[in-house]
């Protein structure tokens, strides 16, 4: 990868592209990553995982597929992936992605100075918004949901 442009790192446990951006993470980083992005989905109700479960979201998240499930999770994803593999014409493994890279892409931009984070009270959640007092970005593109097949130890 050496001569490539990365728009995001944070250590070299996995580099993966996303819409023509490359980006390469910590493990740790890109472990925090999907289970927080695989609980904004539904896919879990929280990211409190033991590290079998967490090793077969983020082996799901990196290569697509889970070739040896690990856990209960795995299993379950794995015997449940026709249902679970698109939601509503939407790909699971699309939206982890997604969501894992528009975080790094949000913290990028912040570490850049390009944009500031508030904590918001009433939705519980943080929010982005242009230093200069420029728009703020309230909602960020909203999510498909897999609450209706969410995994439940």
């Amino acid at each position: 990868m050496s001569g490539e442009t990365r728009n995001y790192s944070s250590g070299d446990a996995y580099a993966l592209e996303f819409l023509g951006y490359q980006f390469s993470f910590g493990e740790q980083d890109f472990e925090e990553r999907v289970a927080a992005a695989a609980v904004r989905l539904g896919l879990i109700p929280s990211n409190d995982l033991d590290d079998d479960e967490l090793a077969d979201l983020v082996e799901l998240a990196a290569d697509a597929r889970i070739a040896e499930p690990r856990s209960r999770l795995g299993a379950y994803v794995v015997r449940h992936w026709e249902r679970l593999a698109l939601v509503d014409g939407e790909s699971l493994v699309y939206w982890l992605r997604k969501l894992v890279f528009r975080s790094a892409y949000l913290d990028h931009r912040v570490k850049e100075g390009l944009l500031d984070v508030t904590w918001d009270d009433s939705s519980g959640e943080f929010m982005y918004a242009e230093p200069e007092g420029g728009r703020s970005l309230l909602e960020l593109a909203p999510t498909p949901s897999w609450h209706a097949v969410q995994y439940r130890p």
